[in-house]
């Protein structure tokens, strides 16, 4: 045996990495265009409220675009109220409840924001004037005993966003004047599940008017909502 040859059973052997924990998986996640662009979304509205300057917000959005996992999103919005958790942490998101009614109370805004969110109970119908203001109506987590809901928007100088389930039926009648009303494709998500209950998906009609606005329909629940993480 050569001087300085060590004995097989005496070398060093590889230490064993501990396999990495959930929380650290979704750390590491690989983000798509739509995730960054729900992001941006939020640090946008973040410098409409005077949280974050603009020269805040042209940074954050420059880090954002090139961002790559899950965890670079978390340290874009941890300080804002709208931000993504972190793994393991719960959010904390209005909830609401109330008796099965027909037509809801109309959501007038006007240089403020207005939020429904969480687990509440849905109307058939809803109507929502926003102007100079923002409305976030996010029906993933509600109950909505209705087969048909029926939602009318005006947006005026305004930016209002509406949520639906991934396999919502959506029918759109928009009028947009100088402003913007545009809807998320249902893509493959929404193709359901063989191996699950049979589920009859909700009929949205949406008639929305955006003056100088933007209306936005987004299908499936929030980022965090998707990855587990709230």
């Amino acid at each position: 045996m050569a001087q300085d040859e060590v004995p097989q059973e005496n070398r060093p052997q590889d230490v064993a990495r501990a396999p990495l924990s959930g929380d650290e998986l979704a750390l590491r996640r690989r983000v798509s265009d739509l995730e960054r662009e729900e992001v941006g979304d939020v640090l946008r509205e973040a410098a409409g409220e005077g949280r974050l300057s603009y020269a805040e917000l042209e940074e954050r959005l420059e880090k954002l675009y090139s961002s790559k996992t899950y965890g670079e999103l978390i340290e874009l919005t941890t300080d804002l109220p709208n931000g993504l958790n972190a793994p393991g942490v719960p959010a904390t998101t209005p909830q609401y409840s109330g008796a099965l009614v027909e037509t809801g109370p109309v959501v007038n805004v006007f240089m403020s924001e207005s939020k429904r969110m969480g687990n509440w109970t849905v109307p058939q119908r809803q109507e929502i004037n926003a102007v100079l203001g923002d409305v976030t109506l996010d029906y993933t987590e509600a109950q909505i005993p209705f087969d048909d809901i029926h939602v009318d928007v005006k947006s005026i100088l305004a930016d209002v966003k509406i949520r639906v389930p991934q396999n919502a039926i959506v029918l759109l009648d928009s009028n947009p004047i100088l402003g913007s009303v545009s809807e998320q494709e249902a893509g493959l998500g929404a193709v359901p599940d063989p191996n699950s209950p049979a589920a009859r998906p909700k009929t949205f009609h949406i008639r929305g008017t955006a003056i100088l606005g933007e209306i936005k329909i987004k299908r499936g629940p929030r980022l965090s909502k998707r990855l587990g993480l709230t």
